[in-house]
């Protein structure tokens, strides 16, 4: 085996261990691991109530606030994703470690989003039939919600790395954060709204994949730098 292989084998086993001990951990912390869903679930039925239950007013605003609750349920879980490992310093070994700190947001990451984007997106049709979304729709808000949720993921942990440091980041994190979840906001709610309306959403689903992609390119190097912003302060 040569050099290059060996390396790339290690690096692959750093990304499985990190992602396996923060699925774990998430797991022992299973009111963290609830709360999102719980507030995703909440936010879908409180708004017929507090606004119109007419269904055709809520077929209309369906996938919107569908989006909005599901972008909300990620900013409330993102506080805790470097908190834990700043406060018993296990950050700070992973910012001396020689494994690239890039690689190590990154399962992170991907753990983040299995534990609450992925349960939003298959939680997202129950909801949506709730709020009488036209069935055409259903797939376009999945596909997006798939699509869109890393990329809330990968860009909330931005926000988070900046605020590690800080005792009361969470409301910090929504004020830099949210300016920047809102081209996948439009993006995905219009791709929704086309597929009722009958029309094609490839172009809306490309956008999407085009910021996923930039935000796993850029994104993994800018948390790296946040955290070691925060931690050496």
């Amino acid at each position: 085996m040569t050099n290059k292989a060996a390396s790339d084998l290690s690096l692959s086993r750093v990304f499985v261990m990190t992602l396996k001990r923060d699925l774990l951990l998430a797991y022992r912390r299973r009111n963290d691991l609830v709360s999102p869903l719980v507030f995703f679930l909440m936010v879908a039925t409180l708004f017929p109530l507090g606004v119109s239950p007419e269904p055709q007013f809520l077929s209309e605003v369906a996938a919107g606030v569908v989006w909005v609750a599901a972008l909300l349920s990620t900013l409330l879980s993102m506080d805790s994703l470097f908190r834990s490992d700043f406060d018993d310093g296990s950050l700070e070994q992973m910012l001396l470690s020689p494994q690239p700190m890039a690689l190590l947001v990154v399962a992170k990451v991907c753990a983040h989003w299995m534990i609450s984007g992925l349960p939003l997106t298959i939680m997202s049709p129950l909801l949506a039939v709730m709020l009488f979304l036209p069935s055409e729709g259903l797939s376009a808000l999945v596909l997006t919600l798939l699509i869109g949720t890393p990329t809330l993921s990968l860009i909330g942990a931005i926000g988070a790395g900046l605020t590690v440091g800080l005792r009361k980041g969470g409301v910090l994190i929504t004020l830099l954060v949210l300016p920047l979840y809102i081209p996948v906001l439009i993006f995905g709610t219009g791709a929704v709204q086309a597929a009722t309306g009958g029309l094609p959403i490839a172009g809306y689903l490309a956008i999407l994949g085009a910021i996923l992609a930039l935000g796993i390119v850029l994104a993994p190097l800018a948390i790296a730098a946040a955290l070691k912003i925060s931690v050496s302060n």
